[in-house]
């Protein structure tokens, strides 16, 4: 059969892969605000647009390319999610879990109206880069690759932040005790609004990298954010690592599924494999946890 052959199976596992990073660095962004706040973040994937909306102005109006957006959008949106998480997430800290959905969804439904006013309902696109890699038999989209390899780059850099750093120490305390963080002298809310803001910049840098690959309208978050929780809940709630195995697990099936079946079949994949891994591991691939 054509597609065993290994050119063949080589090809989707990277273009799997790639797919996969964008996936988890989206994923990994509300993981975070999960696991420090208790805090299901509806609006993350508005988030994301912002971001890829943000690249499509700086490139259409200035000719920036979308790498070096990231220097201006990423900062810009980590302060909105900073002062959003002080004047409006963090009222919902602590409450029910149905009013961060109620608030989170409120957001994401400003920010969409929003971006139909200001740029309709037509699908934009930033064709900032085009063509091929070849390596022999192996061709890789150069879109895909650098929004991999960035994505996979900044999703690692917060992984040792939290894991190395004096402050990303500090999240993961107030994560797992926050009153206890308290007593030691942390403020407890200074560092709400930094993860906040951290997962909003991640949402934005997700949306930079899609916006060099997939056409985007203000209404597209949805299929991102569905697939994000199905890769929270597969890789362990409040698990930043689990979310980083989930989203390249899904990269991975999508592509395979996509090449041996169809498209349609890879849409389906993300909500087959999290019935499974809810059947097999109820937990997630890596347990649940807070930011570890």
């Amino acid at each position: 059969m054509e597609l065993l052959d290994p050119a063949i199976l080589l090809q989707l596992l990277i273009s799997g892969l790639l797919a996969g990073a964008l996936y988890a660095l989206l994923a990994c962004g509300l993981n975070l605000v999960f696991g420090v706040m208790r805090v299901i973040n509806l609006a993350h994937a508005e988030l994301m647009l912002v971001g890829a909306f943000s690249a499509y102005l700086l490139y259409r109006f200035f000719g920036l390319h979308p790498v070096f957006s990231l220097v201006i959008v990423v900062p810009a949106v980590f302060f909105f999610g900073y002062y959003l998480q002080r004047v409006l997430i963090e009222r919902v800290v602590g409450q029910p879990l149905l009013s961060s959905l109620l608030a989170t969804y409120g957001v994401s439904i400003i920010l969409v109206n929003i971006g139909l006013l200001l740029f309709s309902a037509d699908y934009k696109s930033v064709p900032a880069m085009q063509g091929s890699i070849l390596f022999g038999e192996i061709a890789i989209s150069k879109p895909r690759a650098v929004a991999g390899l960035i994505s996979v780059a900044l999703t690692l850099a917060i992984y040792f932040f939290l894991e190395r750093a004096h402050l990303g120490k500090a999240v993961r305390a107030v994560a797992e005790q926050p009153q206890v963080a308290a007593i030691c002298g942390i403020d407890v809310r200074r560092i709400r609004m930094l993860t906040f803001g951290m997962a909003a910049a991640m949402a934005a840098a997700a949306g930079v990298m899609l916006a060099m690959i997939y056409s985007f309208s203000p209404i597209s978050g949805a299929d991102f954010i569905q697939k994000s929780f199905a890769i929270i809940i597969i890789g362990g709630m409040g698990n930043f690592a689990g979310a980083l195995y989930g989203g390249l697990l899904l990269g991975v099936v999508e592509s395979y599924v996509a090449g041996f079946s169809s498209s349609q079949w890879a849409e389906a994949v993300a909500y087959l494999l999290l019935v499974a891994v809810l059947l097999i591991r109820p937990t997630g691939l890596k347990g649940t946890a807070y930011v570890k």
